[in-house]
């Protein structure tokens, strides 16, 4: 990652440690320090954010980010200072943004941002949303959001998926001790293989059924911590304390979204990502 990208995440990450943020505002700022790291042309997107109404203030600020970072010369001596003067400034605009953006609205900004579709259609569905919200809470528009998800869930031929999503939270919170069990016996060299393959077969079904229904967080969280279960299985990775940690920084990310808890695991978060870019490159290298 280059250092323009690299201090603006770092600059995001500061701001959101000082914002108390739900669940939902997690995997917006989760989502968009993905776009920014995964940017070919972070100039050219930042200035495509400054024209999508959603991202535009926010995307000014991160402009004048850029604009020191890449334009005139960078005082080293003093640049502890300007991130502090920068993180600051974003806590606003990051507040801002993730007050009018919700997971999913966010995805269709990004979809605009990617020229997948048009503003022009994006801002009917804010018009719709609007409207809606003459005689709708904002957060019932996101329950009735998530419970049209659901019902188009339900609806499929798949019966095991099916009943397992009637109990969603039950059905990913139940094997959540067993696995942390699992992860405390394997940092002690305890190795089990059928408990292993058990939990990690585990892990990768509740990780269809989080993507199914659009947590893609959790989704991502259950994919890593399966495949680097099978990973420690087959010896593609050596189980030290840190991956131990790593894969528990995904447990507790889980448990935190899915149980609404209003608490910061950024730093949590930030390690479980991390982790799941390693187990990913593990993954497309093959198994030895």
């Amino acid at each position: 990652m280059d250092l323009v990208k690299q201090y603006i995440i770092q600059s995001l990450t500061a701001a959101s440690n000082n914002l108390r943020l739900n669940s939902q505002q997690i995997e917006v700022v989760a989502l968009l320090r993905e776009m920014i790291q995964n940017s070919d042309d972070i100039a050219n997107d930042i200035l495509e954010m400054k024209k999508i109404t959603q991202l535009s203030t926010f995307a000014i600020r991160l402009n004048e980010i850029h604009n020191f970072l890449t334009q005139g010369k960078v005082d080293y001596f003093k640049i502890s200072e300007k991130f502090k003067e920068h993180s600051q400034y974003l806590i606003r605009d990051l507040n801002h943004l993730l007050e009018t953006v919700n997971p999913d609205s966010f995805k269709t900004a990004l979809k605009v941002l990617k020229g997948e579709t048009d503003e022009e259609e994006q801002e009917e569905k804010e018009i719709d949303v609007d409207l809606s919200k003459r005689e709708t809470d904002p957060e019932d528009l996101i329950i009735k959001e998530s419970e049209e998800l659901k019902a188009e869930f339900i609806m499929e031929d798949d019966n095991d998926e099916n009943e397992a999503y009637h109990n969603f939270e039950e059905t990913i919170l139940e094997p959540i001790k067993s696995v942390d069990a699992l992860l405390e016996s394997i940092a002690l060299g305890k190795i089990n293989n059928e408990e292993i393959i058990k939990y990690a077969n585990v892990m990768s079904r509740n990780a269809s059924i989080s993507e199914k229904i659009g947590f893609d967080i959790i989704a991502n969280m259950h994919s890593t911590i399966s495949m680097a279960l099978q990973f420690i299985k087959t010896g593609n990775l050596l189980p030290s304390i840190k991956v131990v940690e790593a894969m528990r920084a995904c447990l507790i990310v889980i448990v935190a979204i899915i149980k609404g808890k209003e608490v910061d695991i950024t730093n949590y978060l930030k390690k479980a990502e991390g982790f799941g870019n390693k187990i990913q490159l593990i993954n497309k290298e093959g198994v030895r």
